[in-house]
């Protein structure tokens, strides 16, 4: 079977490309940006047919984090790539998108949201409006499921503002951990992302559109605390403003329908298995930007629109 993974390089792409590379005998299609402009229509026409792809996993994208916050035309771009991609649904077996929590509208609070909450109000931002707009199409797609991610961690992702990884390595270089304002996630580790991407690739599903999440949320001082427990440090955990900011949590009883028995990793044991990754990785990491910690605050926009 024939794979082809957009965005092979990138945060998801990367971890899942390495998973199957361990677990599956297929061949795999990761082209990097230079060798396939994924914007380019004509050239995703004839990577697609000349290799024959059975399946494809489309995680490239643009936009949704805070280095990214100033990025122009995020919902073309985006909407480009992916048309570029569903055009094919009838010439492949199988298309796997990627959806966010953001498609329910991060300038609110989002609480235990189900799959079907995002048609109650559009996003203000633009990264959600995109991705609302590709569940929208897809819903009446007979051949592509959404995964929504909500917020997925680990090895590989931009440490500069990914808050665990940020939180680990301050705590590696015995700096405080600064929270902008307190708040519940439903975070995922990536080693079960890529396990239930897996699943998708190898079974047909009921539904059209599924939180890909572990259903628990978890605030961030908590997590904090589990970065000082696994470490031989005590970080100072300094909170700036009081209270808590829009919760970001899901439903996750439609994907546990379809996976059954499913095991977790805690989030106790992927922090450890994350600090021992940027241990040994720590002189070659921007250990300026860490200190500095430039996009701390760029959360209390980001959401809220033009």
């Amino acid at each position: 079977m024939n794979i082809f993974i957009t965005g092979s390089n990138g945060f998801v792409g990367s971890h899942l490309k390495k998973y199957l590379l361990q677990h599956c005998k297929y061949l795999l299609f990761t082209p990097s940006s230079k060798e396939l402009d994924l914007s380019n229509e004509q050239a995703v026409d004839t990577y697609i047919l000349e290799n024959q792809i059975d399946i494809i996993v489309h995680t490239a994208n643009r936009g949704g984090g805070r280095d990214t916050v100033d990025m122009k035309s995020v919902t073309e771009y985006n909407l480009r790539i992916f048309f570029n991609i569903a055009k094919h649904e009838t010439n492949v077996k199988k298309i796997i998108s990627f959806g966010s929590g953001a498609e329910y509208g991060k300038h609110k609070p989002i609480i235990n949201a189900k799959e079907d909450d995002y048609l109650r109000a559009l996003p203000l931002d633009e990264y959600g409006f995109y991705k609302s707009i590709t569940s929208h199409y897809i819903e009446r797609s007979p051949n592509i499921v959404q995964l929504r991610i909500f917020g997925a961690y680990g090895e590989y992702e931009n440490y500069r503002y990914k808050f665990i990884s940020n939180a680990i390595i301050k705590n590696l270089l015995h700096l405080p951990i600064t929270i902008n304002k307190n708040v519940y996630f439903d975070y995922i580790y990536i080693d079960d992302l890529v396990k239930m991407i897996d699943f998708f690739i190898h079974h047909d599903v009921r539904e059209k559109i599924y939180n890909v999440t572990t259903g628990t949320k978890v605030d961030l001082i908590t997590l904090s605390n589990l970065v000082n427990e696994v470490s031989d440090f005590q970080s100072e955990i300094k909170v700036i403003n009081e209270g808590l900011n829009n919760e970001y949590t899901s439903n996750n009883e439609r994907l546990l329908k379809e996976l059954g028995d499913f095991q977790f990793t805690s989030h106790k044991n992927a922090i450890a298995k994350m600090r021992c990754y940027f241990q040994e990785n720590l002189e070659n990491l921007d250990i300026q930007t860490i200190k500095k910690d430039p996009y701390l605050k760029a959360i209390d926009t980001m959401w809220k629109g033009k």
